[in-house]
């Protein structure tokens, strides 16, 4: 365990078990990925995504379900 509760895996291994850490990640779990014993990048939730982000538009209430990309490509 490292600093701020990351835990280190390296590259192969994550790409190995992807699935695996993609769940843990949903549980809370947080990761350093290290490639030849060197910090690659962290892996950690998006929790708060909704903060980081703006709807422009909300094609579900155009169209209950969206609207298909056909039908957007015609109208543009």
């Amino acid at each position: 365990m490292l600093k701020n509760n990351y835990q280190i895996v390296g590259l192969k291994k994550l790409r190995e078990n992807i699935d695996e850490y993609i769940s843990a990640v949903g549980r809370g779990h947080r990761f350093i990925v290290v490639r030849k014993s060197k910090p690659v990048f962290m892996i950690d939730s998006w929790q708060d995504a909704d903060e980081l982000w703006e709807t422009a538009i909300d094609f579900t209430k155009i169209k209950n379900g969206g609207v298909g990309i056909n039908d957007l490509l015609k109208r543009l």
